[in-house]
């Protein structure tokens, strides 16, 4: 039987028992398309990243002999349309079964069961063979409860899968080491230089430029960093357990003006294309922990796990439980713009400025800097959830919506109410100073409220609060912060006020 099988752009892994053997009867296809280049604005090295690493692949599936049908982004045949190149294979070649993997996202999920529903061939849907949960999972876990707490399902995952287990209780005696991973990086420990790749991708970059796709950030065309192939996904990941991981939670949560990555994996773009998979990630970790038990603290390890083990296999779950309304979801009703200096990085708050530069320039943040920095302010300038998560797709190379979307719209933003998060993470000036030297050389202060020269997340924050207290009031985890609010002098209130409603009329002037 002639059989089709679709291999989305997230969905390569070379290790899925699709490949296990050749079969002359099945054609591989991989589309570039304007449909996914053009749903928002994304960074350069976001597109160029994907079309390299699925580039490499279909050239490594016809290497094992495998048929595969490969329409690059500016291919005559291309009709730039998910389901009409789908529909152009299976007339030309007189297909009689269509099999595709599971999507990731829910947008391509409903498009491909809405085309399935129509065709008069056999059709078939295949797992990814990538995660360590189904899509349902989670769902079912927290069946009947009222609070999703990411920490009861990461107790679970660990039980269920004997990672950094002893029996059935945590190996150190704790299940959760955050309270050792808020180290703030001074430059007393030294930090090994990255690992790049250097990969030459002019080709690629020529033919988005030559097809006009609008694009964000910046891109070296002979010296693309990302890994885009299995082999140096795994290279990557070599690097962090041989050179990072050490030190990784203590510094995971740490800033610094001079350090991109401090002593982080970057290993989220190859996971999220799948190209390398959770648990080869999680392997290889367990055993370098084990190897070298004498020079690495389990707080390291169990600090990477729990993103990966943890938040990532959470925030899946939540998506595909919470989907499609999920994405409607406003629940402070914040309605302003987002600052034009998120697309431009000039801004004289010198944390803002070196977390959009960075994004700019790299594609890439940690997750302090997304959540306690762009995050932080966009949430307290009140910014309607839609820009913010349109921006968060877009910037970073890893960003995909079943991940992206949860970590926006519920972690950073709390506009699920708090489904996801406690609490909203808002926060004055004196975190940012706490966990880096952003505020070390800024042009405001980080002690003052309401003068010219002012941190401007201070006058923000208590301005959210009393904006919100009728929403946020209620919630046990805020009522310390509002219990100081409501202590506040009245003149002091409106001051605060003053100021705060100065910085959100004039944003890009500060």
């Amino acid at each position: 039987m002639k059989t089709l099988r679709l291999v989305l752009g997230d969905q390569l892994n070379s290790k899925h028992s699709w490949f296990a053997e050749q079969n002359s009867n099945i054609l591989y296809c991989l589309f570039e398309m304007r449909q996914e280049t053009d749903y928002v604005t994304h960074h350069i090295q976001k597109i160029v990243g994907f079309f390299a690493a699925m580039r490499n692949f279909a050239a490594a599936l016809q290497k094992e002999n495998h048929k595969v049908v490969y329409f690059n982004i500016d291919d005559d045949r291309n009709t730039q349309n998910l389901i009409k190149n789908i529909q152009l294979l299976i007339e030309e070649n007189g297909i009689e079964k269509f099999e595709y993997l599971a999507p990731d996202e829910h947008r391509l999920d409903q498009q491909l069961k809405d085309f399935s529903k129509n065709l008069s061939i056999e059709v078939a849907q295949f797992s990814t063979e990538h995660f360590y949960t189904e899509k349902e999972e989670l769902a079912t876990f927290f069946k009947g409860k009222k609070q999703f707490l990411m920490e009861n399902f990461y107790r679970n995952m660990r039980k269920k899968h004997q990672i950094l287990m002893v029996d059935q209780q945590p190996e150190g005696g704790k299940w959760n080491y955050d309270a050792s991973n808020r180290k703030k990086w001074k430059g007393d420990v030294l930090i090994p230089p990255e690992i790049n790749f250097d990969n030459d991708v002019t080709e690629i970059l020529n033919a988005i430029e030559k097809a006009d796709i609008k694009s964000i950030g910046k891109i070296n065309a002979k010296y693309f960093e990302y890994p885009i192939s299995r082999a140096q996904a795994l290279e990557q990941l070599n690097y962090f357990c041989e050179h990072l991981l050490v030190h990784f939670g203590d510094y995971q949560d740490a800033m610094h003006t001079d350090k991109i990555y401090l002593f982080h994996s970057r290993i989220s773009f190859a996971m999220n294309t799948k190209m390398i998979a959770p648990k080869e990630i999680i392997n290889k970790t367990l055993a370098t922990y084990r190897e070298r038990k004498d020079e690495i603290d389990i707080s390291q390890v169990e600090g990477f796990i729990r993103q990966i083990l943890g938040w990532r296999e959470y925030m899946r779950g939540m998506y595909w439980m919470l989907m499609p309304d999920y994405k409607k979801s406003n629940f402070l009703e914040n309605k302003n713009q987002l600052p034009d200096f998120f697309w431009t990085g000039k801004t004289k708050m010198n944390c803002l400025k070196n977390a959009v530069n960075n994004s700019l320039d790299n594609g890439y943040a940690h997750h302090i800097q997304r959540l306690m920095v762009t995050g932080n302010f966009a949430l307290l300038a009140q910014v309607n959830p839609d820009e913010i998560d349109a921006w968060y797709l877009g910037i970073y190379a890893d960003a995909i919506e079943w991940v992206q979307l949860p970590n926006t719209r519920g972690m950073s933003q709390f506009a699920d109410g708090g489904k996801i998060a406690t609490k909203p993470y808002v926060s004055s000036g004196s975190y940012i100073s706490k966990m880096g030297n952003y505020c070390d050389n800024c042009h405001y202060k980080k002690t003052k409220k309401f003068e010219d020269d002012a941190c401007p997340f201070n006058s923000l924050y208590w301005n959210f609060l009393d904006d919100k207290q009728e929403k946020l009031s209620s919630n046990f985890r805020m009522r310390m912060m509002y219990s100081v609010l409501n202590k506040m002098s009245a003149e002091d209130r409106s001051k605060i006020k003053e100021k705060a409603n100065h910085i959100l009329e004039n944003l890009d002037a500060y």
